[in-house]
């Protein structure tokens, strides 16, 4: 069923994204909304790939309930997790260590972005946070907390460990050096957002000069940081590795960090006071999740540079998980440019990744399209020129061939 050509459900699908951005303060309302309006319109007209009415509606949400219930525990796991991190008090020292101008914001960032390569992005986005709620004393510029997501995106966008698409693509067969060569792109965009950001907060609000002397690290939550970080990190591996059949169907990796969260319970008591705002937030974007996976998009366009392009604006408002099923599927791509696309290209609405949505929860004033695009403008146009930048300098390999 069309409307002016359109099918239904993308047209029902950007009116949600419409009220998403024009109603920022109800963004759980607008998408709940959403999400039940095109599941109505679902189950009494056009059905599901997995049958017609309630049948098909619920066969999809067994498909999909994984994803869900991974992203769920990971985004809540891991807001506990940065508020671990902020009470170790080691972003009270890192003044110490950071050049009190710009460059200590872009190191910062650059910090992020490393961190990332090798854990989930949502945990080095939520980290990213509390370091620079300490550094610039709450006051962070939404250019800012733009970039801290971009970086955290462009981080994973080269490592098969770094991100769940390129998880994807590793477990389906492509090998680890495909996806490396993203961080040609991913390095430049770095750069260029890093740099406009970092002058941005600078004007802002500059970096804390002076950090406490007499300040003490505390260790038992640098230890709980790390056991959560590693139990995700080795559980998405051994997972992938030995068993990638079972990866779908049951959330392991979301399911390894709240065993690791209950089992230090007793070391440091985690800050429970956080969890109704983190699930308002979780919950919006699983609707949105939800609302993208019941799309008709069959296929998408022939495989091309520009295709990986252009889809890393789509990866902006659609979540980069089925579109890269579906270019799995397709073939025909190189594999790098598509993770750099989708992979970085979220970073351009701050509810376009799960790394944005996560870090909005802990700035509510990111949760403004209209702000985000107007002072984060330096990711939209880091990813652009790091996509030229790749394009001039790695070939187009479909498929990883010569």
């Amino acid at each position: 069923m069309t409307l002016l050509g359109i099918p239904v459900e993308f047209v029902l699908f950007a009116a949600t994204l419409l009220g998403v951005a024009l109603l920022h303060n109800h963004t759980l309302y607008v998408g709940l909304a959403g999400l039940a309006t095109i599941s109505v319109f679902k189950i009494a007209v056009t059905g599901f790939k997995t049958g017609a009415g309630l049948a098909g509606f619920f066969g999809h949400l067994g498909h999909e309930w994984v994803t869900i219930a991974n992203l769920f525990c990971l985004l809540m796991g891991f807001a506990l997790l940065s508020r671990h991190f902020e009470k170790s008090h080691i972003p009270v020292l890192l003044p110490k260590y950071l050049p009190d101008d710009w460059k200590g914001g872009f190191v910062m960032l650059v910090m992020v972005f490393v961190i990332s390569s090798f854990l989930d992005n949502i945990a080095a986005a939520l980290i990213g946070g509390a370091m620079a709620h300490q550094l610039f004393r709450a006051k962070v510029h939404v250019g800012f907390l733009a970039a801290i997501v971009a970086a955290s995106n462009a981080g994973g966008s080269g490592s098969v460990v770094g991100d769940t698409t390129t998880t994807m693509l590793w477990i389906s067969g492509v090998h680890p050096g495909q996806v490396f060569e993203a961080y040609a792109a991913a390095g430049v965009a770095l750069l260029i957002t890093g740099v406009i950001a970092a002058k941005q907060q600078h004007a802002y609000s500059p970096i804390l000069k002076t950090s406490h002397t007499h300040t003490h690290v505390d260790w038992g939550r640098v230890g709980i940081v790390a056991l959560i970080l590693i139990s995700a990190m080795v559980t998405n591996v051994v997972v992938n590795l030995s068993a990638p059949q079972l990866a779908d169907k049951f959330p392991f990796i979301g399911g390894a960090v709240w065993i690791a969260v209950v089992a230090t319970m007793s070391v440091r008591r985690p800050d429970w006071e956080i969890m109704p705002e983190t699930a308002k937030g979780s919950v919006f974007l699983l609707s949105l999740v939800l609302c993208a996976s019941m799309m008709p998009v069959e296929q998408l366009p022939p495989a091309s540079a520009l295709t990986a392009l252009e889809l890393g604006f789509v990866s902006a408002v659609f979540d980069n998980i089925p579109l890269t099923a579906l270019a799995i599927k397709q073939g025909g791509y190189d594999w790098g440019y598509l993770a750099y696309a989708v992979g970085f290209g979220g970073s351009m609405i701050w509810f376009g990744s799960s790394a944005g949505v996560a870090l909005s929860n802990m700035y509510p004033e990111a949760k403004s399209v209209g702000t985000w695009l107007k002072q984060g403008w330096h990711v939209t146009l880091a990813y652009v020129v790091g996509f030229a930048v790749m394009w001039a300098l790695v070939p187009w390999r479909p498929d990883g061939l010569p």
